[in-house]
């Protein structure tokens, strides 16, 4: 049964993923993480603030198995645009060390977020580090970067939606949406 849900913000262009193609693909995720970390002792999902949110909540209801949840605030992003400098508001409270530690974003933009944090994230000695998004552009990578539990990937939209933003606004849809950034920036 598809979700009715009116376009709340004038700049919504179109749904690009629905809330149920979502929601199946993150069931499918969590149990394939259920399963390849049926064996380990210490799992942590460690989330990026605050996009992956409502990604990470939903995900660790489908992994079927003893988890923690942590959480890191970092930020790269002013209005439609990422700056290229990533910046760790808030760290994560959880010694990740002898950990298995997968990284979770709500999108793979540039790849500077992701490859920052994981090097950081590396040299505090988790016994492993995966990366998990809900969404990849691979055309705009600006660095290699391997996620190892993937959503969708996307073409070179400005998305919103199941907690993605464009300053705060857009953050409680319930699909992923791309943005028309000319109605957005008043055409």
């Amino acid at each position: 049964m598809e979700t009715k849900f009116e376009f709340p913000y004038d700049f919504i262009d179109k749904v690009i993923i629905s809330q149920e193609d979502i929601q199946k693909r993150v069931r499918d995720l969590g149990n394939l993480i259920a399963n390849d970390y049926k064996d380990s002792e210490k799992l942590l999902l460690l989330g990026l603030l605050r996009g992956s949110v409502v990604f990470i909540t939903d995900l660790m209801m489908h992994v079927s198995r003893p988890m923690t949840m942590d959480f890191m605030s970092v930020s790269s992003y002013s209005g439609s645009e990422s700056s290229g400098f990533v910046r760790i508001d808030s760290d994560h409270k959880t010694n990740i060390r002898g950990w298995d530690v997968i990284l979770i974003d709500d999108i793979v933009d540039s790849g500077y977020t992701l490859k920052t944090v994981s090097k950081l994230l590396i040299d505090r000695q988790p016994r492993s580090l995966k990366l998990c998004a809900l969404l990849d552009k691979p055309e705009r990578h600006k660095v290699d970067i391997h996620i190892d539990y993937l959503g969708f990937t996307i073409p070179d939209y400005f998305v919103v939606g199941y907690g993605l933003d464009i300053d705060e606004k857009g953050r409680n849809l319930p699909y992923i949406a791309s943005v028309n950034l000319k109605k957005y920036h008043g055409g």
